[in-house]
């Protein structure tokens, strides 16, 4: 009796211990496994922090580039303004030029 006793004390021990190896095997496994998710996620944030600097730049660039437009578009509509004006003064002074030429025209076929 004592030694079955002993026999399954020790066949106790070697299941506790590959019980034990298993189970550090499987903890190694997920800790492994948890690693490489870590470092995929971690790839993808500084891709994402690359990309997001990027575009930061890119959204400078652009402001940039419609602060200029917007001042030509300035400048532009300032000429527009002031050729619709000359254009004004033009067809008034055309207008009384026509106005003088009709007051004179009968004047010099009376004369």
């Amino acid at each position: 009796l004592q030694q079955q006793a002993e026999q399954t004390c020790r066949q106790l021990l070697r299941t506790q211990e590959e019980q034990e190896q298993l189970l550090q095997a499987a903890v190694g496994q997920r800790l492994r496994d948890a690693e490489a998710v870590l470092a995929d996620r971690a790839a993808q944030l500084r891709d994402a922090q690359a990309q997001l600097s990027r575009n930061k730049l890119l959204i400078e660039e652009l402001r940039g580039e419609n602060r200029r437009f917007a001042t030509a578009l300035q400048a532009a509509e300032l000429r527009q303004k002031r050729v619709e004006e000359k254009n004004q003064l033009l067809e008034e002074q055309a207008s009384a030029l026509k106005q003088l030429i009709g007051k004179i025209t009968p004047a010099s076929l009376s004369g």
